[in-house]
C-alpha cells in the first residue's frame, strides 16, 4: 500500500495548480490532505473521481476557508470516523481516519503556534491527542499517522536550529512532546529509510526559502511499530510544487 500525507494549503488552490494531473501521475493507493480549506461542495469531487479515487472523505473546520482534512482512497475502507470526540479538536477539522483490512490511516493537522493563544491550544491540541491515541492503539493498533505536525524533529529537521529555537515549531518542549509521542510506539517512517539532512517538507514562501532549501521537515508519516516488518519506502516528493509543504510517501507491505 501507497500512502502519501501532503498538506495542499488550500486544497481549490493546489488543483489551480495542477494538483489532479499530479495526483494521478503520483497514484498513491490513500492520499491523506491537510488544510484543505474547503468544504466537499466547493471541491470538484467528479474530477478527484474521474482521476482514480472514488472514496473520498472530507471534514472540514467550522470556520469557512480555514484548516480542513481530508482522505482521497482507490480502497473502499471498512470504516471511517470523523474527529476525536474532543470538541475543541474538531471544530477545526483536524483529525480523520479510514480503516483498512490491514491497517488504519489517519489524516492528522496538527495546530500550529502562531501566538501565544494559539501556542497554548497546540500544547492543549497535544496532550489531548497523545490520551486519545494511547486508548485508540487499543483497538486500533495498526495505525499510520499522517500529516502536517507544525513540529521538527531534531536539528538535522530545519535548515538553521540556532536560529529558530526560539520559534515554534522548534521549540524545546515542541520537540519533546513529539520525541515522547513517537516513543509511545510510532516509527519516523522517513528517518527508519534516510538519515541525512537537508530534507524537509515546508518552506516559507519569503527569501527564496524554497529554491535554496531553506526548509523545515514538520510533515510525517508515523508507523505503528507493529508495522515495522512491513516498511518497504518512505520518501520525501519536493518536486511537487502546489503548496508551501511537499508530499511525503510511505510505502507498506499488505
Amino acid at each position: 500500500m501507497k500512502i502519501i500525507s501532503y498538506n495542499v494549503n488550500g486544497i481549490r488552490a493546489a488543483i489551480s495548480k495542477g494538483f489532479i494531473d499530479w495526483l494521478q501521475h503520483a497514484s498513491p493507493d490513500v492520499i491523506c490532505l491537510q488544510e484543505i480549506k474547503a468544504t466537499e461542495d466547493q471541491i470538484p469531487v467528479d474530477d478527484i473521481t474521474k482521476a482514480g479515487y472514488p472514496y473520498q472523505y472530507y471534514y472540514p473546520a467550522t470556520k469557512k476557508g480555514y484548516s480542513g482534512v481530508a482522505i482521497l482512497s482507490k480502497i473502499k475502507p471498512n470504516n471511517v470516523v470523523y474527529g476525536t470526540g474532543i470538541q475543541h479538536m474538531d471544530f477545526e477539522g483536524r483529525n480523520l481516519r479510514a480503516d483498512f483490512d490491514t491497517c488504519s490511516v489517519m489524516s492528522l493537522y496538527l495546530p500550529s503556534g502562531t501566538n501565544i493563544q494559539r501556542l497554548d491550544h497546540k500544547f492543549m491540541f497535544m496532550d489531548d491527542f497523545q490520551t486519545y491515541i494511547n486508548e485508540l492503539k487499543k483497538t486500533v493498533p495498526n495505525l499510520i499517522i499522517c500529516g502536517d505536525y507544525n513540529i521538527c524533529h531534531e536539528a538535522i529537521d530545519i535548515h538553521d536550529p540556532v536560529r529558530n529555537k526560539t520559534v515554534s515549531g522548534f521549540l524545546p518542549a515542541e520537540r519533546a512532546w513529539l520525541d515522547g509521542f513517537m516513543k509511545t510506539g510510532f516509527i519516523d517512517s522517513f528517518r527508519h529509510f534516510n538519515k541525512e539532512p537537508h530534507n524537509y517538507s515546508w518552506w516559507s514562501y519569503r527569501a527564496g526559502a524554497r529554491g535554496n532549501n531553506k526548509g523545515w521537515r514538520i510533515d510525517y508519516n508515523l508507523v505503528s511499530d507493529s508495522l515495522q516488518h512491513k516498511l518497504k519506502r518512505a520518501v520525501i516528493l519536493p518536486d511537487a510544487v502546489h503548496s508551501d509543504h511537499c508530499p511525503v510517501l510511505v510505502e507498506i507491505e499488505d
